[in-house]
């Protein structure tokens, strides 16, 4: 198996792009353009982070350059990388009174897409920040916004499924079936796990604009539809004593599409990643 630092690696490189904070409904709210510099030293044993962000100067005049540097030796236990360089790092322990939240990251053709959801003491969602970021030598487009038809069909996928205490990797096949019923109601069927004796999960959903509603179930969802074919899934309120996930998806083709979630048990310990790369296979 490659081992998590390699998987770091393949996040090398300089990356232009902008963070984006988002309201709950995801719109924009402020857009701060940025370069990070992630850097191999000493044979790939180091890395070393560099990030600018640029705002806007208040009396005019070039924009204020804010900076941040570390250096990376060991990776701590909040973040798994996968083998293709995408990765998530969060809060390890969900609990009363204390700030949560998740980190997640995307790259694929020379682009990279992160999302950064964060929520307050009392569990209530309290930001949202998109990153969107490419090689600058590489002159590769942004894609367009997320829509509820581009998502409609039949997909199939692979996922894995790996763990903080690094046990071996999971891997087993997906099928997420998207349909309408009428103009504003989606309906989802998710079909996962052994093909002897697969889980099925049936949900419905009321869409208004860019914000799909799962209010059905005991805990309320709401995905976001966002720029470069994004999306965020994003517990309304996060209770400490029931299971949570937090979800990231990325549409980078009409037809093949990444997802990645977060698990929590319900004492709110952090129990899994899994990355899902699906292809659409109907309309």
């Amino acid at each position: 198996m490659v081992s998590q630092w390699e998987n770091f690696l393949q996040n090398l490189g300089e990356w232009h792009g902008s963070f984006t904070q988002l309201s709950p409904r995801g719109e924009v709210v402020k857009d701060t353009p940025s370069i990070i510099l992630l850097q191999g030293l000493n044979d790939n044993k180091t890395v070393r982070l560099k990030l600018q962000r640029f705002s806007p100067n208040p009396s005019g005049g070039e924009p204020e350059v804010s900076e941040l540097v570390r250096e990376y030796q060991t990776l701590g236990r909040d973040i798994l990388f996968f083998e293709n360089g995408a990765f998530c790092q969060g809060t390890i322990q969900l609990a009363p009174f204390s700030e949560c939240g998740a980190e997640f990251g995307f790259i694929y053709n020379y682009r990279r897409l992160r999302f950064v959801q964060l929520y307050n003491t009392d569990g209530n969602l309290s930001s949202i920040t998109l990153i969107r970021e490419k090689q600058p030598d590489k002159n590769i487009p942004e894609r367009s916004p997320l829509t509820v038809e581009a998502l409609l069909g039949e997909w199939q996928g692979e996922a894995v499924t790996i763990y903080p205490d690094y046990r071996n990797p999971d891997s087993y096949s997906t099928t997420l079936q998207l349909h309408l019923d009428g103009a504003d109601r989606l309906m989802q069927k998710i079909t996962f796990g052994d093909s002897l004796n697969p889980q099925i999960i049936a949900s419905s959903a009321r869409i208004d604009g860019s914000v799909i509603y799962f209010n059905e179930g005991s805990a309320p969802m709401q995905v976001l539809l966002l720029p470069d074919g994004g999306s965020c899934t994003i517990p309304v309120k996060v209770d400490f004593r029931k299971p949570a996930f937090f979800e990231a998806g990325w549409l980078v083709a009409p037809d093949l599409r990444f997802r990645m979630i977060r698990s929590y048990n319900d004492r709110g310990e952090w129990i899994s990643l899994t990355l899902i790369q699906e292809r659409k296979i109907s309309h």
